[in-house]
Parts: C-alpha cells; sequence; structure tokens
C-alpha cells in the first residue's frame, strides 16, 4: 500500500506538517505501507502557472501522479479566514476531477483557536465528498493549545486506525477482483461456444455454422446435404423460382 499526505502548511518549521507526520506514522503502524509527503509550499508557483497555461510543471505533475496512484491520503491544512487556504484548495482544483473517485481520505487542519473546529465538517468534508473520495468518519483538528494537551493523541489514533482500515479493505478487494479476472481468462482457453454458453472441447477451429436461411424461404429450398456431411447453397434466384407456382 501507499499513503500519500498533502501538506498545506507555509512556515518551517509548520504545525500542518507536524499533525501530518504524526497522522501517517500512526496510519501505517504494523503495516509495510509506503509514505510519500507532498508539501504545497513548494509547488506554489507551478500551481500558479498552472491556472494561467494549463499545463503543470514537473515537480506538480509528479505531486498530482501520486496523489492518483495513492492507496489513501491524508490532507491537512491550516486555516485562513474560517476555512482551507487558498493554496490547499487551489492544488486539488488542478486535479483530475475524478482522480479521488473512491480513495479513502483521511481531513485534518490546524488553527490558532478550538472556534476554527468546524473547518473540517463546513469546508473540507463538503470539498471531498464532491470529489467522490471515501472520507474516514474521523476528522482531526489541532488547534495551538491542543499540543500536549490530552485528546490530540487519541483523535489522530482513531482516525488513523480508520483510515488504514479502509486502505486495507479496499486493497484486498482490488486484489480480489484482479485475481478473479485472471481466472475468468484462463477458464475460456479450449472451450467452444455451444446454445449462448462456453463449455469444456478441444482447443481447434470451431466448425463453420450452417449458412443462415433467408427469411420467407423453405428450409429445403435453401441448401442441400450433399455427401461429406457439408453444405451446398443454393443462389437466391432459384430459391425464389422454387416459390413460384
Amino acid at each position: 500500500m501507499r499513503l500519500v499526505v498533502v501538506s498545506a502548511g507555509l512556515s518551517v518549521p509548520s504545525s500542518t506538517r507536524l499533525l501530518a507526520d504524526r497522522l501517517a506514522a500512526a496510519a501505517v503502524e504494523g503495516t509495510a505501507a509506503r509514505v510519500e509527503v507532498v508539501e504545497l509550499r513548494d509547488l506554489a508557483v507551478e500551481i500558479a502557472h498552472h491556472f494561467t497555461n494549463g499545463f503543470p510543471g514537473r515537480a506538480l505533475g509528479s505531486a498530482l501522479d501520486a496523489v492518483t496512484t495513492a492507496d489513501g491520503l491524508i490532507v491537512v491544512t491550516p486555516v485562513f479566514s474560517a476555512s482551507y487556504s487558498g493554496l490547499f484548495k487551489s492544488f486539488f482544483d488542478v486535479l483530475d476531477m475524478d482522480a479521488l473517485a473512491g480513495k479513502p481520505v483521511l481531513i485534518a487542519a490546524t488553527g490558532g483557536s478550538a472556534r476554527h473546529s468546524l473547518v473540517l465538517e463546513h469546508a473540507l468534508r463538503p470539498l471531498f465528498a464532491h470529489l467522490r473520495a471515501v472520507v474516514v468518519p474521523t476528522g482531526v483538528y489541532a488547534a495551538s493549545e491542543d499540543w500536549g494537551a490530552e485528546g490530540l493523541a487519541d483523535r489522530i489514533d482513531r482516525a488513523a486506525a480508520e483510515l488504514r482500515s479502509l486502505m486495507t479493505a479496499l486493497t484486498a478487494a482490488a486484489g480480489t477482483a484482479t485475481e478473479a479476472a485472471g481466472t475468468a481468462g484462463t477458464e475460456g482457453v479450449g472451450a467452444v461456444a455451444t446454445g449462448g454458453s462456453r463449455e469444456p472441447g478441444p482447443a481447434g477451429p470451431v466448425p463453420a455454422a450452417k449458412p443462415p436461411v433467408p427469411c420467407g424461404t423453405a428450409p429445403a429450398a435453401s441448401a442441400r446435404t450433399v455427401s461429406g456431411g457439408g453444405f451446398e447453397v443454393v443462389p437466391f434466384e432459384q430459391q425464389l423460382a422454387a416459390l413460384r407456382p
């Protein structure tokens, strides 16, 4: 499995990146999942250019591919004006509309006050629901006073466990579907179609089907059995002549 973390923190060090790292560590605990971090701060110029020329730069293109092919996402944004940051929204604006369909996503945010904790529900969750992602039930908001206080670690562990369960289940389901498709493909080898179904039979060319009888023509007039088990096709003009009084 591959987990991609999208962090929209602007400062260095960043509380947004710190929360992202803690969520990622908890999500992959006990698994062999690989973690890749996308720092949007480093892509700000390329994101702006993408809006004006319609083409992603090399670094932005790699980040978009990473998000598109990930088995799960952790997305973390600082709160600006009671919502996600413009840089965070801009990145997902240039992402293909279908890129996150069915993908597990853990939403998180950081802010200076606990009064902005509902940003998860009124901004982030609707955004990723619109993108048809599968958003885990527990979101994580960390205000300045939450760092080092009780409660944040529990929320991180609960949200990470939900994401891990979704990623594991969806990855297993995808593997089962691929295996089933491969098995179905091998079962058809050496089979002969009969009556709308497939039955085991020796490999080789399928015998030629009997030529169709034109509508309104008597079967006996359309073809005659000849020696050797084959058919002699009667031209349509002869069939019409045979039907005339």
